[in-house]
């Protein structure tokens, strides 16, 4: 069982001190980009996690927590803000005893915020403690939700993950497992899942494998510790090795004694791995979808070079996840790169800042023009995607204010024309630049002398496929396509209550497990 507590009380799930500019209760949505992490039969499992969390913490920057099993409690910490904020300090972990553990990252997307939604989440099953960290979205949550709570349900966040945990609690199948494949079975949308129950932990990937997961070992192979993470890179920083991926629509179960079992209790049709991943959430030193991600990028510069050449002096990058794209480029064009913009690594992303205001703040704090270098030159600058066009339009202009000549942009990914609703922080659709706006248009409202994306094919082609599929396409591209792989039925529901026809593309497919 679990023994709680507020920092007043003794009870032993604790919630950080710090606070953050970005809380509002009122407004939290269920939508998410999160990273997670998980380690059993480990030394120090809360520890490693915590270090493992701390490499993934560009995947969601305001809100961390850790839950931890000792053998006969479940404890947990959570808190806002990074991971260093929250377990930097020695008595953190040891707040944290045990060999199993799992972690959480979460940015939530604008009015999500809120500690009452910070994962792990922990909840007493009648088979005991189940405690669950959840990257991804569940497009059927408010569905789900509405017809559990008429039948007595009590939920105490508005995550969508709680579903989940709501789903499994009144399943009749007698075991965890069964109860928690019984929920899956109901769900729609995209998930990578930790669970931890007395038992020990169970990792499972949604059968069109939209969200990553990968499976590490620490130690020795027969006795050491089994890990599970969202990207390759946790598992360098706690000096683990990279089994393998967990397969879309696997169950994998680890116990505390050490067996291995995997379980594929779901119909699975082809993959469909998120290609954002390749183009900009994972970090360049993982490995996602069998590639180097950073290989993938310079893959993705020199194919934007082919399909958009452009005849200036400079190629520069919008730092930092721009650079691998701007390497391939350069090397494909033959042209000097150069670091023409200069990035201050002590702000966060702008792409996952909630606000408006601190989005726009952030850029002039997060990027100076470098005037010596570009001053006369004519520059390309390589961005890996264009969203709301708020931060390409400032970079371009502050390269005019530094004197370049001419100022060109490339994008290293195909206009982003379509809202995400499987866990990518992207805005409603009527707030995509690609959305409202043809490419000239486009070109005119950021104020470049030129701009081209490169194509879907080329993005294809260049994380070493021929091409794109279109009757059966091999990544989930509905950011750029709006060729949804799962039903929306949220979104439907919503869009009649509200007058509207539904997009065409939003009904999408019935891939969900059977």
């Amino acid at each position: 069982m679990a023994d709680t507590h507020d920092t007043d009380t003794r009870r032993r799930t604790r919630a950080g001190n710090c606070t953050h500019p970005f809380l509002d209760l009122d407004g939290d949505k269920l939508r998410e980009e999160c990273g997670v992490f998980g380690a059993i039969n480990a030394e120090r499992a809360a520890a490693a996690t915590a270090l493992g969390l701390h490499a993934l913490q560009h995947r969601g920057q305001e809100a961390v927590g850790i839950t931890s099993f000792d053998g006969r409690d479940f404890i947990s910490r959570r808190g806002l803000g990074h991971v260093a904020e929250n377990f930097a300090e020695a008595d953190a972990i040891a707040e944290l005893p045990g060999t199993m553990a799992a972690g959480h990252v979460r940015y939530s997307t604008t009015g999500g915020a809120g500690l009452r939604n910070v994962q792990p989440l922990y909840a007493e099953l009648a088979s005991g403690g189940f405690a669950i960290a959840h990257n991804g979205n569940i497009s059927n949550a408010r569905t789900l939700r509405q017809d559990l709570v008429q039948k007595g349900s009590i939920f105490q966040s508005t995550s969508d993950t709680e579903v989940i945990i709501h789903l499994v609690a009144t399943s009749r199948y007698p075991t965890v497992a069964d109860r928690l494949i019984d929920a899956l079975r109901l769900v729609e949308g995209a998930y990578a899942l930790i669970v931890m129950t007395p038992e020990g932990m169970i990792a499972c990937r949604d059968p069109l494998g939209v969200r990553p997961l990968v499976m590490g070992r620490m130690g020795p192979e027969k006795g050491g510790a089994i890990l599970f993470a969202s990207e390759s890179v946790a598992f360098d920083v706690v000096g683990a090795e990279l089994i393998r991926e967990v397969e879309p629509g696997e169950m994998v179960r680890v116990s505390l004694t050490g067996e291995i079992e995997s379980l594929h209790p779901f119909n699975t049709p082809p993959p469909r791995p998120c290609i954002f991943e390749h183009v900009y959430f994972s970090r360049p030193d993982s490995y996602f979808a069998g590639h180097s991600v950073y290989e993938a990028r310079k893959a993705i510069g020199a194919e934007l070079a082919k399909e958009n050449p452009c005849d200036v002096d400079l190629v520069v990058p919008v730092p930092d996840s721009g650079v691998p794209a701007a390497i391939g480029f350069a090397q494909e064009s033959g042209l000097p790169f150069e670091l023409g913009i200069i990035r201050s690594h002590y702000v966060g992303r702008t792409f996952i800042q909630p606000s408006d205001s601190a989005r726009h703040a952030g850029v002039k704090r997060k990027h100076n023009a470098n005037r010596g270098l570009v001053a006369g030159k004519r520059i390309v600058l390589i961005d890996d995607s264009i969203v709301r066009g708020t931060t390409s339009l400032k970079i371009v202009a502050m390269m005019r204010e530094a004197g370049a000549s001419e100022v060109h942009f490339r994008v290293a990914s195909p206009p982003t024309a379509h809202s995400c609703y499987y866990g990518v922080d992207t805005p409603e659709r009527s707030k995509l630049l690609a959305a409202r706006m043809e490419l000239e248009p486009m070109r005119e409202f950021i104020k470049a002398d030129s701009l081209a994306f490169i194509s879907i094919d080329g993005l294809y082609r260049a994380v070493g496929k021929e091409g794109r599929d279109p009757a059966c396409p091999q990544f989930c591209d509905a950011c750029f396509t709006g060729d949804y792989p799962t039903r929306l039925t949220d979104l439907a529901q919503q869009e009649r209550r509200d007058g509207e026809l539904p997009f065409a593309d939003h009904a999408g497919k019935d891939n969900r497990a059977a």
